[in-house]
């Protein structure tokens, strides 16, 4: 189920380095890179030995020799700016896809979340920068516009930090973007691993925080595309957002566990019942490209030509949050995402 662009040409006989590219969103990017495009190096930027050590052993049993002599594992951490700088030399592209990401270990642990997701995106940008890379996308969550949590905040902050890096670059050039998505499927955490971890123990219900709560749902697969593509097109200063469907949180449980009833335990720390990927104060800034939306910077202090040449912008006022959202899916949609994850109906579904 391909929403977006699956070209791939853009990241041929490039070095590519994705940091925390051990998680679920960097091994599918780098699968798919490895397997569709040619890049010249291919470099896992991680600090966790185990995780890399069990990657390039499964990726050794699928791919060939000559594919794996393209990738590399360097061991970091995003907080440690001296180490990532070492890490960006001769890279000409960043996809920081590194992150803390738990609403509620943000809300009882704030200072680890932000020295990884705001000190760690600082650092990002300045070995960049120190290194003439030619494009950085970072990815961000549908939790920094208007947040309501500590991670969401961290992640805005985030936003902020490489918008801003475009007016940094000078004569380097470098040119920095973010992508916007909701909930993923496919992806490690959340809600679902946790219903099927009940519905295998024998569970007689599921816990549901509020029976009102709505999510944007995207795939794996579709979030890889949406990076890549977005890779090809970036300007330098936009916040990229998909179009993607919406479902209520008990709509998911019934479709995982049709016999099973709900128990409504109550929101989390941090949690909204409804999540928004734009807000209506950033509608002045929104061009409509079809398949997504891109809100332009602010303020631009170097040469970029703006998407509004080509493409509509939105009417003002206009808000893309899950509650609202025109498309929706439903049981059937949802089992074939789950499909085109390669996964079963109780498969796990996370958070971006």
């Amino acid at each position: 189920m391909n929403r977006f662009s699956t070209s791939v040409s853009g990241l041929d006989n490039s070095v590519v380095l994705v940091t925390g590219g051990t998680g679920s969103f960097g091994r599918r990017f780098i699968d798919a890179v490895l397997t569709r495009a040619n890049p010249r190096k291919l470099i896992v930027f991680s600090r966790d030995e185990l995780k890399q050590h069990e990657m390039q052993v499964e990726m050794s049993a699928r791919f060939s020799a000559e594919q794996m002599s393209r990738m590399r594992f360097f061991l970091g951490d995003v907080r440690d700016r001296e180490r990532l700088t070492l890490a960006l030399r001769g890279v000409e592209i960043v996809v920081h896809a590194a992150a803390l990401k738990q609403v509620p270990a943000a809300e009882y642990n704030p200072s680890e979340f932000i020295r990884t997701n705001v000190v760690g995106a600082e650092n990002v940008v300045w070995a960049a920068l120190a290194n003439r890379v030619r494009k950085v996308i970072a990815l961000s969550t549908d939790k920094a516009c208007n947040p309501a949590n500590l991670y969401g905040a961290t992640k805005l902050a985030s936003d902020k930090t490489f918008i801003a890096a475009n007016n940094l670059s000078g004569d380097i050039g470098a040119r920095f973007s973010v992508v916007r998505y909701g909930n993923v499927v496919g992806s490690r955490g959340s809600v679902a691993p946790l219903f099927q971890r009940l519905i295998a123990e024998g569970a007689t219900d599921l816990p549901i925080t509020d029976p009102r709560m709505t999510r944007f749902w995207i795939t794996l697969n579709q979030g890889v595309d949406f990076v890549i593509s977005s890779l090809d097109m970036m300007r330098g200063g936009e916040i990229f957002v998909p179009k993607i469907p919406s479902m209520k949180m008990t709509d998911l449980a019934a479709a995982m566990a049709p016999d099973l009833p709900i128990r409504v335990i109550g929101i989390r720390p941090g949690e909204k019942l409804h999540e928004m990927m734009i807000s209506a104060d950033d509608a002045r800034h929104v061009i409509d490209l079809g398949d997504r939306y891109a809100i332009e910077p602010a303020f631009v202090e170097f040469s970029r030509e703006s998407f509004s040449r080509d493409f509509p912008s939105v009417e003002d006022g206009f808000s893309y949050a899950s509650d609202t959202n025109s498309e929706w899916l439903s049981h059937a949609g949802l089992l074939r995402l789950l499909n085109d994850t390669g996964v079963e109906a109780t498969a796990t579904v996370g958070r971006a």
